[in-house]
């Protein structure tokens, strides 16, 4: 499993956080894909044992992982989650009040490796789960992975998870979506504020293994999802590559042409995306699973 987007420079990850998102919290709320069953059941696995368990979500979004994992584990003790965008934080926040039941919540704006627990009551406890969807390719990554190493139980997983994006979905219809994006943006993807994609400088399994999290099992779930060409435009304007001030003025041109694009491509008003969503589970060495 590999990092995609251009890696932003140290302490950059915040700034990018604020640009790239801070008016995208309702459509990123409302078209980005949520965490597949078989993959909440397999975060939840490791919980259900642990008597008042405490969950860290790292580049929370607005809430996707919490909000899938509270039904599952209605003995949830504690949340603490984590972005540098505070619009996502409160749209996860009000989102997630009515699953909480007795768990008590708190959040950080900032960036992940930054973060520090409360220190009173339970809220004080180590967290037994570590997650990060979609998130991590924005971070320092081994200054979070010492994060979590000072913030977490003996016995804690810490789950990297992703399934790539829109982008790199090789379809016709994406194909041609990517084409036209470029006609707008030029030949190479957009990422962070003025920035463009870069290669990886390793894996996320790289990274894991250099940490003290080095116990390291993937789980892989393949996933079909049928998206409406409404659907398609709303989730790219919470992407990096394709958020409105990207375009300027020429937004709500790209936007038509790209509605009548996805039009064309749709069967039955629906267009396949046929992903493999990918779970890596770290834990420290010598810790049954």
């Amino acid at each position: 499993m590999t990092a995609t987007p251009h890696e932003p420079a140290p302490g950059a990850a915040s700034r990018c956080g604020e640009d790239l998102f801070a008016t995208t919290a309702a459509d990123y709320d409302r078209y980005r894909p949520g965490v597949p069953n078989p993959a909440v059941r397999l975060l939840a696995a490791p919980l259900l044992g642990t008597p008042d368990p405490v969950l860290l979500d790292l580049g929370t979004g607005t809430g996707q992982v919490p909000r899938a994992l509270l039904p599952v584990v209605p003995h949830m003790a504690h949340l603490d989650l984590v972005d540098v965008n505070g619009a996502m934080l409160a749209q996860a926040t009000a989102g997630l009040q009515p699953l909480l039941g007795s768990a008590t919540l708190s959040s950080f704006t900032g960036e992940a490796h930054t973060f520090a627990p409360h220190k009173a009551g339970r809220v004080g406890r180590a967290a037994d789960l570590v997650t990060c969807c979609r998130a991590f390719h924005w971070m320092n990554r081994p200054a979070v992975l010492n994060m979590a190493d000072r913030v977490t139980a003996p016995h804690a997983v810490v789950a990297v998870m992703g399934d790539g994006s829109l982008w790199t979905y090789e379809s016709d219809w994406t194909a041609a979506l990517r084409s036209l994006i470029r006609s707008y943006l030029g030949e190479r993807r957009r990422a962070g504020s003025r920035g463009t994609y870069a290669e990886p400088r390793r894996s996320y399994e790289d990274d894991l293994a250099a940490s003290s999290f080095s116990d390291v099992t993937e789980r892989r779930f393949p996933i079909v999802r049928a998206w409406t060409p409404d659907d398609v435009i709303g989730y790219l304007r919470s992407t990096s590559f394709a958020r409105p001030a990207l375009f300027g003025d020429r937004h709500q041109q790209f936007e038509a042409e790209a509605l009548n694009l996805l039009s064309t491509h749709a069967r039955d008003g629906v267009l396949e995306e046929r992903a493999v969503f990918t779970v890596l589970l770290a834990q420290r060495p010598g810790v049954s699973r």
